[in-house]
C-alpha cells in the first residue's frame, strides 16, 4: 500500500514538475532554417546569420538566457559575451565580407560575462562578480593581459552593464529583488568610477534593471525593465535619458511618475513621485527591453520577450521615430504561435547594417538594406 502511494506521488510530482517547466520555458524548434524564413522585416531589408554556435539553449527560461548577449566592434573585430560559457569571443572580419574569419575565445573563465566597452585597446568586461580589462598584445585575438578592475555585488539580476566615456566608467547593476529598498546603493542604479575602478559614486538611481547603456551625442540613453506582479500591462518598460543625480523612481514609482501603491503602502502629504524623473518613453510591460542603438536616425530597441504575460509580448525589434516617438515593429517573427526561434538581446549599428544578438539561438544576425 505504501509502495503504491509512493508511485502515485512520484507520478503526480513528475507531472507537476513537467507542467511547471512548460509553463515557464518555451521549447524552440532547433531548426537550421535561414532567419529570413521566420524573421519578418520591412520591404527592402534582408537578414542573414553573421555568426552562430555562440551558446544557445534548447529551452528559453525566465529572465536572461546565457547564449550570445552583448556585442561591441573595434577595428573590424566583433566581441560578444556568452555568459553560459564564461567566454567573450572575438570574431574578426578583417576583409569586411560580413562573415567572421574565425571564432576565438578572447577571454575565458569568467562568471557570467555580460557588458562590454572599449577604452583604447583595452576591452572592459563586466562579469557578475567583477569588472576586468583585457588586451591582446600580439594580434592573435586572445587576450594575454587580463587585469581585475573592481569587484561587483553578486546575485540577481546577474547581468552587469558598462559604458565608457573618456576617463569615466559607468556601471549598471540591477536590483536583487522585484521591488525593495536596496541595502547596497550600487544595485538598481548606475555608478560612476574612474577607469581603474576607484573614486566611485552613485550617478543615478531608481533604475530597476538598466541592461543597456549607450551614448548618442553627449546624452546617455538606457533601457530599464519594470517590475513583475502588477498584471499583464503594468508597469511599463522604459527608455531613460540619464542625468547625474537624478532618481528614476523605482521601487516606489514607475512610468510617468505613477506611485506604486502595491509596493509602497506609506501615506504621504504630497505625491512621492513628483520629484522623480520620468522616462523618455514608456514601452510595453514585460517586453524585457534590452539592447538599444541609433540606426538610420531612429532609435532601435530589442524586446527580449515576456515570460509571465498572457498573451506573450516582445520577441522583436522596434523602431522609435525620434521626432514623433511613434513605436513601430521593425523585425518580428522570433515567436510564432508556440514556436520560439530565438530572443533578441543586443543591437549594434555598424556602417549600413544592424547587428542583433540572440541568447537562445546562440546567433548574431545582420540586418541590412538589400
Amino acid at each position: 500500500m505504501n509502495k503504491h502511494i509512493g508511485v502515485v506521488f512520484f507520478v503526480f510530482l513528475t507531472v507537476g514538475i513537467i507542467a511547471l517547466i512548460l509553463h515557464y520555458v518555451q521549447i524552440f524548434p532547433l531548426l537550421k532554417d535561414s532567419p529570413s524564413d521566420y524573421v519578418h522585416l520591412p520591404p527592402g531589408y534582408s537578414i542573414t546569420t553573421f555568426a552562430d554556435d555562440l551558446g544557445g539553449s534548447p529551452v528559453s527560461y525566465p529572465g536572461p538566457n546565457k547564449g550570445a548577449r552583448m556585442l561591441v566592434m573595434k577595428d573590424d573585430v566583433y566581441y560578444v559575451s556568452v555568459p553560459g560559457e564564461g567566454i567573450v569571443y572575438a570574431l574578426p572580419d578583417k576583409n569586411e565580407d560580413w562573415a567572421p574569419d574565425t571564432k576565438v575565445a578572447f577571454v575565458s573563465g569568467l562568471n557570467n560575462p555580460h557588458g562590454l566597452a572599449f577604452s583604447g585597446d583595452w576591452l572592459y568586461i563586466a562579469a557578475e562578480d567583477q569588472i576586468v580589462k583585457a588586451h591582446d598584445t600580439d594580434g592573435d585575438f586572445i587576450a594575454d593581459n587580463v587585469t581585475k578592475v573592481m569587484d561587483l555585488p553578486l546575485g540577481d539580476h546577474w547581468t552587469r552593464s558598462i559604458l565608457i566615456d573618456g576617463d569615466a566608467l559607468y556601471i549598471s547593476v540591477g536590483s536583487d529583488c522585484n521591488a525593495c529598498q536596496e541595502q547596497d546603493q550600487r544595485r538598481g542604479a548606475i555608478t560612476k568610477c574612474n577607469l581603474d575602478g576607484y573614486n566611485c559614486y552613485l550617478y543615478a538611481r531608481g533604475l530597476r534593471n538598466a541592461v543597456d547603456m549607450i551614448y548618442h551625442g553627449d546624452t546617455m540613453w538606457v533601457t530599464d525593465n519594470g517590475r513583475d506582479l502588477l498584471g499583464d500591462d503594468l508597469p511599463p518598460d522604459e527608455v531613460n535619458i540619464i542625468e547625474e543625480g537624478k532618481d528614476y523612481g523605482w521601487p516606489i514609482c514607475y512610468g510617468q511618475n505613477i506611485h506604486d501603491t502595491d509596493y509602497d503602502k506609506n501615506v504621504y502629504t504630497k505625491d512621492p513621485c513628483m520629484d522623480k524623473t520620468p522616462p523618455w518613453i514608456d514601452l510595453p510591460a514585460h517586453s524585457a527591453s534590452l539592447g538599444l542603438t541609433f540606426y538610420e536616425d531612429d532609435l532601435f530597441v530589442a524586446y527580449h520577450g515576456s515570460w509571465n504575460r498572457n498573451p506573450p509580448t516582445g520577441y522583436k525589434i522596434v523602431r522609435i521615430n525620434m521626432a514623433t516617438k511613434e513605436i513601430s515593429d521593425f523585425a518580428t517573427g522570433w515567436l510564432r504561435g508556440s514556436k520560439l526561434y530565438g530572443r533578441p538581446v543586443d543591437v549594434l549599428a555598424v556602417r549600413n547594417s544592424l547587428f542583433v544578438t540572440d541568447d537562445v539561438a546562440g546567433k548574431i544576425y545582420r540586418i541590412y538594406k538589400g
